[in-house]
């Protein structure tokens, strides 16, 4: 019976080693997590980059378009004749107007002169009647404890009511001086309107060319407009912007246009480019040429412009949050056999989430987009895709 017992004990304790054995067999071996900082790459290349300038403006009609020179230039080419279909930005002809503009460029530093002086003498101005201002305010406060008499009040109100007329007299004679200034400014700005630094007549919209006013080495007149075209309902796009900008931009450039009202994305031409800042905001108007085909714009419509500025061609340019930035220095990582390396880099233009590379990088480096925050010089890492 004791035999017995231990016999099926035995049997039990075989079982038990049996399903253990089989629970070990079926168990998953976890594999070790792939070695290096995880990051993704790409090849460095070179491209065309234009830095963006983004503006507002608002849309206006504008039906017959015509040109006027109001000095008298010589013809110096003809690229058009009466009859033609012209597009916003063609050159119509040539003009030699160096003389012109270098008037234009006279003219407008004496206005800025004037404005400036304008100024710096308001502020001073402005200064003295405060001065003065306070002077009768003190003073009346010492006459009511005893400490000034009437007569001294009536000396200091005297010296404000003087004050005041001398600033506002003054003020007069600078604002009529700058007023001349402006005039001058305006005449020129008139003749070089819809012309460009070469001296070429950009066409400001896009139709039939009426007449054109102009033969080559024939002086065209001021009393009779160069050139007339008749557009199919051309619209515009008013914009102001900044000192900063204005002396980047000519007639005959082209900006990228976004109308969202519309769901309209377009190439507009520069028209004009105004040289003079309205004297309450400061900024410079420039008026743009909507393309003709472009259709279901409604005047009044706002529209965001980019200008496109300081173009470089050819050159290394890399994702912008791919750069990292430490005491001053810029600086990328590139992946070279599977080994990260700190490479510092001078940058240039900036554009839409891209950036220009002057130097540290070539093309062909796998550079890191992805992971370069967890990086040091020397690390393995391994190249995952970004593809979830």
């Amino acid at each position: 019976m004791k035999l017995k017992r231990l016999t099926v004990l035995g049997l039990v304790f075989v079982m038990l080693l049996s399903l253990t054995a089989c629970g070990e067999k079926d168990e998953p071996v976890s594999e070790a997590p792939a070695a290096g900082v995880a990051v993704q790459v790409e090849a460095v290349a070179a491209d065309t980059l234009a830095t963006e300038n983004k503006v507002s403006g608002m849309l206006a009609t504008d039906s017959t378009s015509t040109v006027m020179i109001t000095v008298t230039a010589k013809c110096t080419a003809v690229h058009a004749k009466a009859g033609d279909k012209v597009k916003a930005g063609d050159i119509l002809c040539t003009l030699d107007l160096s003389s012109t503009q270098s008037s234009y460029q006279a003219a407008l530093i004496s206005y800025n002169s004037a404005v400036q002086s304008y100024q710096d003498q308001k502020a001073i101005l402005d200064k003295q009647v405060k001065l003065a201002e306070d002077n009768v305010a003190n003073t009346k406060a010492l006459l009511a404890i005893g400490a000034a008499s009437q007569l001294e009040v009536d000396q200091a109100e005297l010296s404000f009511q003087s004050a005041v007329a001398g600033r506002n007299a003054t003020l007069a004679q600078l604002e009529a001086g700058v007023q001349n200034a402006k005039s001058g400014v305006e005449q020129l700005n008139a003749a070089l309107e819809n012309v460009d630094a070469a001296g070429n007549v950009i066409a400001p919209a896009s139709g039939t060319l009426v007449s054109i006013n102009a033969t080559e080495n024939v002086y065209v007149s001021p009393s009779a407009p160069l050139a007339v075209i008749d557009g199919e309902e051309q619209m515009t796009i008013v914009v102001s912007v900044s000192e900063a900008l204005v002396p980047k931009l000519s007639v005959g450039d082209t900006a990228s246009v976004s109308v969202s009202a519309a769901g309209q994305e377009f190439a507009a031409v520069i028209r004009s480019v105004e040289r003079m800042a309205n004297m309450q905001t400061k900024l410079y108007t420039v008026t743009l040429t909507v393309p003709a085909e472009v259709k279901g714009l409604l005047s009044g419509m706002s529209a965001d412009v980019i200008f496109h500025t300081g173009v470089a061609r050819d050159t290394i340019v890399i994702p912008t949050e791919a750069i990292l930035t430490s005491n001053g220095k810029q600086y990328v990582y590139v992946v070279e056999n599977d080994t990260a390396h700190y490479v510092e880099i001078v940058t240039g233009l900036t554009g839409s989430g891209v950036t220009e590379v002057v130097s540290g990088l070539e093309v062909g480096q796998q550079l890191v987009t992805v992971g370069q925050a967890y990086l040091m010089e020397g690390d393995t890492v391994r190249i995952v895709s970004g593809e979830a």
